[in-house]
């Protein structure tokens, strides 16, 4: 480590105010405070320290907490090639991984490299230091999408996400829509083919360096998800619930795995970074929702299957938890998580256009947290005023 800030004092004259290279000012800067805690001290008197973990910290416990469901995606990647080719007895695990990961990797590359390219332009143009929420974003962009969405849109996406739903506002901390949700609706609305189908969508078919099979070109791979969806959820029949739970089903290339979730959201409950009420109140919404719908005859799928399915567990954890775009009182957090899962299996259940409600679910109750908060916030108010008087 001492190498290294050596290496840092060393770049500081050439990249200070007034240095050759002051460009890339804020792009040292960035690197710089995410290896070392800066030593610099507030000259305001009314800063306020509210935890010893600054937010570059914190966002490194959320990718941690990825991290599980990034590697489980990247093995079944490899599985459903070897799956839709016929070769699963002749695959290993580390050549279904190694190719998983040689598939993912570039839209990982792709996903950073265009959006921190975008903030540290605009970190360096606005004369401030580089934002960390995209360490967060870079990561779970790639894992909601499906493994074979091309990175030419990939990059049009994370840019139009980066500059309309983040810096116009503000950058990190000033968005109301959560970043990697509007490239996935980007995606969604803008290039359809592209995100949803049933056959080759969601299964990669490139054989990358000999560790990957040629699917056949009419293979059927869709999310069972999407087979109940076309079967007007009449029920979970295409797929056994134990590979819904373990992942081992075609879908978004980090959503597939409920175990691999729930081990990111102990790790996040664990350090305090995510809120376990709105955690817990997307699934109990979910879970009720579903119940109410098949009690009423319009679903045959169990309410827990619908907590299974698609990105619901996903999203409950790493997506409606975003704690820039989430209700931030207390009790309008659990309003923020019901409404989120109520939302998400009513537009699963009632609209079969768009099988995946979750997306929309939480984009809406994005636009909604703040006037959530407001009622709370004016409730208590108006409690404390009522006492004042009384006294």
């Amino acid at each position: 480590m001492k190498a290294l800030r050596k290496l840092f004092d060393n770049i500081h004259p050439y990249v200070d105010e007034g240095g050759k290279f002051h460009a890339f000012r804020s792009l040292v800067d960035g690197f710089e405070t995410f290896a070392f805690v800066p030593n610099t001290t507030s000259r305001v008197g009314s800063v306020n320290i509210h935890d010893a973990i600054d937010s570059k910290r914190i966002m490194s416990f959320v990718v941690i907490a990825l991290l599980p469901a990034l590697f489980f995606g990247m093995y079944n990647v490899g599985y459903q090639n070897a799956a839709a080719a016929g070769q699963l007895g002749n695959a290993t695990f580390w050549g279904m991984f190694l190719y998983g990961a040689l598939a993912v990797l570039p839209k990982i590359v792709v996903s950073y490299v265009v959006g921190l390219g975008i903030e540290f332009v605009v970190a360096q143009w606005k004369g401030e230091e580089i934002q960390e929420g995209f360490l967060v974003s870079g990561i779970i962009i790639p894992m909601i999408i499906p493994v074979t969405t091309p990175l030419w849109i990939l990059a049009i996406a994370v840019a139009f996400s980066v500059i309309l739903a983040k810096e116009i506002f503000g950058g990190t901390g000033m968005n109301v829509f959560n970043p990697a949700l509007v490239t996935r609706a980007f995606l969604f609305f803008s290039y359809p083919s592209a995100m949803t189908g049933d056959a080759t969508v969601w299964v990669s078919q490139d054989t990358i360096l000999g560790t990957g099979y040629k699917a056949a070109e009419a293979c059927t791979a869709a999310t069972p998800l999407g087979l109940a969806s076309m079967e007007g959820f009449s029920g979970f029949q295409s797929a056994d619930i134990c590979n819904a739970v373990t992942g081992l089903i075609p879908g978004c290339i980090g959503e597939t795995s409920v175990i691999a979730i729930a081990i990111g959201a102990l790790i996040l409950l664990w350090s305090g970074v995510a809120s376990w009420k709105i955690m817990l109140s997307v699934f109990v919404g979910g879970a009720a929702t579903g119940y109410l719908m098949q009690v009423c005859g319009l679903t045959e799928i169990q309410w827990y299957e619908q907590l299974v399915l698609g990105g619901f567990a996903f999203g409950a954890v790493f997506m409606a938890t975003d704690p820039v775009t989430s209700a931030r009182t207390e009790c309008g957090k659990y309003v923020y998580g019901l409404l989120i899962g109520f939302i998400a299996v009513m537009v699963r259940v009632l609209n079969p256009g768009y099988p995946e409600g979750m997306m929309l679910a939480i984009l809406l109750l994005n636009l909604f947290s703040s006037l959530i908060d407001y009622f709370f916030v004016q409730s208590n108010i108006n409690m404390r005023a009522k006492r004042a008087k009384i006294k």
